[in-house]
């Protein structure tokens, strides 16, 4: 056999700017600015806790009844059999605490503690969440409006706004509160109180969503891609909803994400007053309130609501702050 005319020539070695191409290629990655903001929130190990317990709190409030079933409680049944007759109190320390009784139970009438926190979490929530919807919706609508079209209709919606800053929200919501009629759009009792409640909040909190939108747009409306779309012949309503809107959700989250545990705070204060929730409806502000005259023979009573309110209110405020840091790091601590 001869040899072959020509050997076999190994591959070419690449070049060093070949290999760095290759390198760069392989390790970059186009992201969309949602998972960005998520890569970013995931190292915020703070703001991750928060976000578990308030999906744990929504998943409480959601399922209460099936909780309160397999724990064999319910937050409107008597057990006066557990309360001593002299005193009022629950019969055992720390309120009563037991393996039927996780959170012991109420003086007086013995009901169930743990049944009437869980049924608290959903009248907290709803208000919390609904009446920051409200806000939401009628702030954004308005501050966008005001932002991009200023003039009078700026000055119009501004002075509004000025005006409902400095009204007495609390004591406007005591006062309307207490002559709402027990009907009301097919709602009775406390069903108009949570409406009235959610609506009423909502409407005094959008001035302050009011004001963050409207001051995003104004810097917003001159930006490049605003004017490429007015010189393209787009409709005022089409830059409105289109280009500027879609860059205003991620400050809108940030407000709603903190406006949340402040709703549930009103919330909490006026049940407290006696103007919110009315029993038999659980409330973590009326068991507040009903604690107060047994905060010396049974603690236990007002630490655990004050505890539920002190946790929700902290696992919003943490999750907020990270989430706030995720879409817009220029601002982080």
């Amino acid at each position: 056999m001869t040899a072959p005319l020509h050997e076999p020539t190994a591959e070419a070695a690449p070049t060093p700017a070949e290999e760095v191409a290759a390198v760069a290629g392989k390790s970059v990655q186009g992201r969309s600015l949602g998972r960005i903001a998520w890569d970013r929130l995931k190292r915020d190990k703070l703001a991750l806790a928060g976000g578990a317990v308030v999906l744990l709190l929504v998943l409480v409030a959601v399922f209460a009844p099936l909780i309160t079933s397999l724990v064999g409680q319910s937050p409107d049944e008597y057990h006066e059999d557990l309360i001593d007759p002299l005193f009022s109190t629950p019969i055992g320390s720390f309120g009563g605490i037991s393996g039927d009784h996780l959170f012991g139970v109420e003086p007086v009438n013995g009901r169930d503690v743990f049944a009437r926190i869980v049924y608290g979490a959903r009248v907290s929530l709803l208000v919390g969440f609904a009446s920051a919807l409200v806000a939401i919706v009628i702030g954004t609508v308005l501050g966008i409006l005001a932002g991009y079209f200023g003039g009078w209709l700026d000055a119009t919606i501004s002075r509004i706004m000025d005006l409902l800053l400095s009204f007495p929200q609390l004591l406007f919501i005591i006062a309307l509160v207490s002559v709402m009629p027990n009907e009301m759009l097919g709602l009775t009792g406390t069903g108009v109180r949570i409406f009235v409640m959610i609506l009423v909040i909502g409407f005094f909190g959008w001035p302050y969503v009011g004001r963050v939108v409207r001051g995003q747009t104004l810097s917003l409306r001159e930006r490049e891609y605003v004017e490429a779309a007015r010189s393209l012949g787009a409709g005022r309503f089409y830059i409105l909803f289109k280009e500027l809107l879609p860059n205003l959700v991620a400050p809108i989250i940030v407000y709603t994400t903190m406006m949340i545990p402040t709703n549930i705070l009103t919330e909490a204060a006026l049940s407290f007053l006696g103007v919110g929730v009315k029993p038999p409806t659980s409330s973590w502000g009326d068991m507040l309130s009903s604690a107060v005259s047994y905060y010396d023979a049974d603690p236990t009573y007002m630490v655990i609501p004050g505890v539920a309110i002190f946790i929700t209110v902290l696992s919003f405020n943490l999750f907020g702050d990270g989430v706030r840091d995720a879409l817009d790091p220029k601002g982080s601590r």
